[in-house]
C-alpha cells in the first residue's frame, strides 16, 4: 500500500478568539470551551505527497487530484473530523513512466478506493 490515512478529531480545545478593536483586545467568551467556530466545523480532507516519494511536480499534482476526487465520492462515510491522506512510498518510475499514464491513474485510484473502504467498514 502506497498511502496512509490519518484521522484527527476536530473537537479539541483551542484558545478562544481574540477580538481587537483599535488599541483594545478582548476575549470572545460566547463560544463554549472546546467547540469549534462554524467555519471550522465539518469534514476536512488534506493530501500530502512529499517530494521524497514523487520527484516531479506533475506526478504530485496528479496524485493529489486523485485523492480529492476519490474522497468526494467517499465523503458520505467520513465522520466530522480532519483527514490527511499521505503518500508513504514511491511508485516505480520504470513501471509508471508518465504522471498521466492510465496505469498510474488506475493504480492510485484502486489504492485510494481500498483505503477509503476502511472508513466504510468502520462507519
Amino acid at each position: 500500500m502506497h498511502f496512509a490515512l490519518h484521522q484527527n478529531s476536530l473537537k479539541t480545545s483551542i484558545p478562544m478568539l481574540v477580538k481587537t478593536s483599535g488599541n483594545r483586545s478582548s476575549v470572545d467568551n460566547e463560544r463554549p470551551e472546546g467547540e469549534l467556530p462554524l467555519e471550522l466545523r465539518g469534514t476536512r480532507i488534506g493530501a500530502m505527497v512529499p517530494k521524497r516519494w514523487a520527484k516531479r511536480a506533475v506526478t504530485r499534482n496528479a496524485i493529489k487530484r486523485q485523492i480529492y476526487s476519490v474522497s468526494e465520492h467517499a465523503a458520505q462515510f467520513f465522520q466530522e473530523a480532519g483527514y490527511v491522506v499521505r503518500l508513504r512510498r514511491t511508485f516505480d518510475r520504470a513501471t509508471f513512466i508518465s504522471a498521466s499514464s492510465k496505469q498510474l491513474t488506475a493504480a492510485v485510484h484502486c489504492e485510494l478506493v481500498l483505503l477509503f473502504n476502511v472508513l466504510r467498514t468502520n462507519a
